[in-house]
């Protein structure tokens, strides 16, 4: 009796899990305002392979030709791309239920209460450690390469995507200090201009950053800014979302600025990131294994106890680094 008990249990877990599973990509993005908005600018893009390669326009071909009549044309060959190659990291968090946790909850419905307990509790543990790698550095043992890595504030040493920042100049972000590069430390009486300085910095034609994503100091700095000089905000996507968040408007520019900071937030203090996300900065992942389910209905052989995992297999990556930028304040 106990093991049909239990293999009733193991089903039940993992038809819970599998149906829930459908959702976890959706979990994590609307837990944070930079995924949220990478994912509804199509940023989520899946890959093939051994590693995950976003082909770069890193130079123009040389043949434009002002000219007469007939006078020679400049048809030269040029190598226009490059490949900047990640490597996929595996994450994975895991719900258990130990064979004593089965029979203290012998009755159906005490089963199923504690089935969703476990599940919800795996289900916050992932996205907040995601969220965590989001604006790390990458240099824990297999952990995606956050943000600390793809917009650093020393931006012209180390090799990020398989291409040397040092060497290559192209493949540099943008990293401002308020002190150094704008003569004053980021107040609310200057944070409205230094903002307007760094996206004017990164942006060509129609295309720039879309977002500005910040700490809870800068944030405060900014709405203290915008009360100042009593502009007038508009609701924009972020807003929409439910995520905490003021309108950025002048010469030319209206975008979202969110608060990444607040309590437990894993954004570094004092610093403001000017993200293009969707075209430019992406989370590629597996068609298999995109935030579900996996393993199928387990028990350890040494355990009394069943098993289900969710996890993912991809990397953040950057398509187009003139478009992100970061301003600190020291």
């Amino acid at each position: 009796m106990a093991i049909n008990t239990n293999e009733r249990l193991q089903e039940a877990f993992s038809l819970a899990l599998e149906d829930r599973s459908r959702g976890y990509a959706d979990l994590v993005s609307n837990s944070n305002a930079i995924l949220a908005l990478m994912k509804e600018k199509g940023g989520f893009k899946t890959f093939s392979g051994p590693s995950i390669r976003e082909r770069l326009l890193y130079a123009e071909s040389g043949s434009y030709t002002r000219y007469t009549g007939y006078e020679f044309l400049n048809p030269v060959p040029a190598e226009l791309f490059n490949d900047a190659e990640y490597t996929a990291k595996l994450a994975a968090v895991s719900v258990t239920l130990s064979g004593e946790d089965i029979l203290k909850n012998a009755g159906s419905a005490q089963l199923l209460d504690i089935m969703e307990e476990h599940i919800s509790a795996a289900e916050k543990e992932l996205v907040d450690r995601f969220v965590e790698d989001l604006h790390d550095d990458g240099t824990e043992t297999n952990q995606i390469g956050g943000l600390q890595l793809a917009v650093p504030t020393t931006e012209d040493s180390g090799t990020y995507g398989g291409i040397s920042r040092t060497d290559v100049a192209l493949w540099r972000t943008g990293s401002y200090n308020g002190n150094s590069d704008f003569s004053a430390a980021t107040s609310a009486a200057n944070i409205h201009d230094q903002y307007t300085r760094v996206l004017i910095s990164h942006t060509r034609g129609k295309n720039g950053p879309n977002m500005i994503a910040c700490d809870a100091t800068h944030f405060r700095m900014f709405q203290q800014a915008t009360v100042a000089i009593q502009r007038i905000q508009k609701e924009g996507k972020s807003a929409k979302l439910g995520f905490p968040s003021l309108a950025f408007a002048g010469a030319g520019y209206e975008l979202d600025v969110v608060l990444e900071g607040g309590i437990g937030s894993a954004m570094p203090a004092n610093t403001s990131y000017f993200l293009q996300v969707g075209e430019g900065l992406r989370f590629r992942y597996h068609a298999d294994r995109n935030f579900v389910a996996f393993g199928g209905k387990q028990r350890p052989v040494n355990q009394d106890a069943i098993v289900q995992h969710i996890g993912f297999y991809g990397n953040l990556t950057i398509a187009n680094p003139l478009h992100q930028a970061k301003l600190i304040t020291s």
